[in-house]
């Protein structure tokens, strides 16, 4: 596509921003990581955390001096810029709710879209030292090395995860339990961890009902620089710009799979 060599000329310079950025949410969450900080409750009923909009601040502030022109939109401080072809989405904490328990399965999702096409994907988890990089035309890197999905795995040997099935209406809990079923292993509350460990190879299927642009713009890049697939429970590209339903699989052939169970077919 011809948006592509654009972003590549740019590629070291764009990867490299978005380690900062990730650096930076780090600096600003570690202190707040298994502590008593007040947290408030949003208007749809999730919990919101200091060192959420600390983070996101932070990021923001950065990307302000770095790419003034470029749009911004984060979960705790909305839209800057919309118009623009380059947006930066961020989650700052993605897996609040793990966050405020103590649990260090949470992570910061920084994405970059352009068109609203994702191309630039971060997961980075701050406690344990993990971060995964994807970007387009690049294999996706872990720690430094390079991630893979395990290509082979059938359905019947599958690991899947999602995060919680509270989230779900009564057909997508259905769905999820056939998909489960099917499938060797089923873990819960992965949120963004779940979607890296398809990336590497420790998982095999990850899914969430309806989720927003920053819940899911960063995990495209890094499972399909991986080797991985990730589109709506239909089998569409996720939509930037609205909500869409998430399932990441490491190979097509589990992809193929997972989808018709979720139809029903």
């Amino acid at each position: 596509m011809s948006d592509v060599p654009a972003f590549l000329r740019s590629a070291d310079e764009l990867v490299a921003f978005a380690g900062h950025l990730a650096d930076l949410a780090r600096e600003a969450i570690r202190p707040h990581f298994r502590r008593l900080d007040a947290v408030e409750t949003k208007a749809d009923a999730s919990p919101v955390t200091v060192a959420d909009r600390a983070a996101e601040a932070v990021m923001r502030q950065a990307i302000e001096r770095r790419y003034p022109e470029h749009g911004i939109f984060g979960e705790e401080y909305g839209h800057a810029r919309p118009e623009a072809e380059w947006q930066w989405i961020l989650d700052p904490i993605d897996g609040t709710k793990s966050f405020v328990a103590g649990l260090p399965i949470f992570g910061t999702l920084i994405a970059l879209t352009y068109a609203n096409r994702p191309v630039l994907g971060v997961i980075d988890q701050p406690i344990m030292n993990d971060r995964w990089v994807g970007a387009s035309g690049r294999g996706t890197i872990f720690n430094g090395q390079p991630a893979r999905t395990n290509a082979s795995r059938g359905l019947s040997e599958a690991v899947v995860m999602t995060t919680y099935v509270d989230s779900f209406t009564d057909s997508e809990l259905a769905a999820f339990n056939r998909l489960r079923k099917a499938c060797r292993m089923n873990r819960m509350s992965g949120d963004c961890i779940a979607y890296a460990l398809v990336a590497s190879g420790f998982a095999d299927i990850a899914l969430d009902g309806p989720m927003q642009p920053y819940d899911y713009a960063a995990l495209t890049p890094v499972v399909a620089g991986a080797g991985g697939i990730v589109t709506d429970w239909e089998g569409r590209p996720l939509d930037m710009r609205g909500h869409s339903r998430v399932v990441a699989t490491a190979n097509s052939q589990l992809h193929e799979a997972a989808l018709a169970i979720l139809s029903g077919a």
